[in-house]
C-alpha cells in the first residue's frame, strides 16, 4: 500500500531528476516551442516540494491536490494546467485514503490522463506528452518498472511524428525529427514513480 509520504517522495524524486534534466528539456523544447519547459518545469517542482516541505499533507490524494495547484499557480505555458490538472484530478480520484494500492493509484492516473486529453483536445500520436503517459497508464498494471518503460518508449516515438496539437504544430513538418519535450518531461514522472518504488 502507498501512503501520503510516498507520494511526497516520488514528487521530491521528480522534482529532483526535473533539475539535472532542465537543460536538455529546454534543448528538446528549443527548436519546436518557446525554448523554456525546462525551467518552467524546474521553477514549478521546486515550489511543489517547497510546499510540500511546508505543509505535508496526510492523505495521498491531498499530497498530489496540493502540488497540481501548485504547479498550475508557478509554471507559466501550457506546462502548468496541464501538469496540473494531471496532479489534481488524480489525487481527486483517490479520495480521501490513507493508503491507495498500486491498482487504485494506476485507476486513478487514468483519470487524470484523461482530462489532460480532454483539456489539451490531444490523442495519442498528436506528438505530446500523451504519447508517454497513456503507455505508462497502460502498462502499470505490469508494474512501475513497465509503466517507466514504457512512457520512456513513448517519449522516444515522438520524434519522427508531426505535432498536431500545442506550440509544435505551428511548425507543421518541420516539428518531425524531434523528441517532444513534453512527452521526455511526463516520462521523468513516471520514472520517478518507478524509482520511488524501487523498480
Amino acid at each position: 500500500m502507498l501512503d501520503a509520504d510516498f507520494f511526497r517522495r516520488w514528487l521530491t524524486v521528480t522534482a529532483a531528476s526535473v533539475d539535472r534534466e532542465a537543460e536538455r528539456l529546454t534543448a528538446l523544447d528549443s527548436p519546436i516551442g518557446d525554448a523554456d519547459h525546462g525551467s518552467n518545469l524546474q521553477r514549478g517542482f521546486a515550489a511543489v516540494t517547497a510546499v510540500l516541505d511546508k505543509e505535508a499533507p496526510g492523505t495521498p490524494g491531498a499530497v498530489l491536490i496540493l502540488a497540481g495547484r501548485q504547479l498550475i499557480s508557478t509554471v507559466g505555458g501550457a506546462s502548468g494546467p496541464l501538469y496540473g490538472t494531471l496532479l489534481r484530478r488524480t489525487g481527486k480520484a483517490l479520495g480521501d485514503a490513507s493508503e491507495v494500492s498500486e491498482e487504485e493509484l494506476a485507476g486513478a492516473l487514468r483519470v487524470g490522463v484523461e482530462a489532460v486529453m480532454a483539456l489539451g483536445g490531444a490523442a495519442p500520436g498528436d506528438k505530446t506528452m500523451i504519447d508517454a503517459l497513456l503507455p505508462a497508464v497502460d502498462a502499470l498494471g505490469d508494474g512501475f518498472g513497465a509503466a517507466r518503460a514504457a512512457a520512456e518508449q513513448g517519449a522516444l516515438a515522438t520524434t519522427p511524428m508531426q505535432a498536431r496539437k500545442g506550440r509544435a504544430s505551428y511548425l507543421g513538418e518541420r516539428s518531425i525529427g524531434h523528441q517532444d519535450p513534453g512527452a521526455t518531461s511526463a516520462a521523468l514522472l513516471v520514472a520517478g514513480l518507478a524509482e520511488t518504488a524501487g523498480e
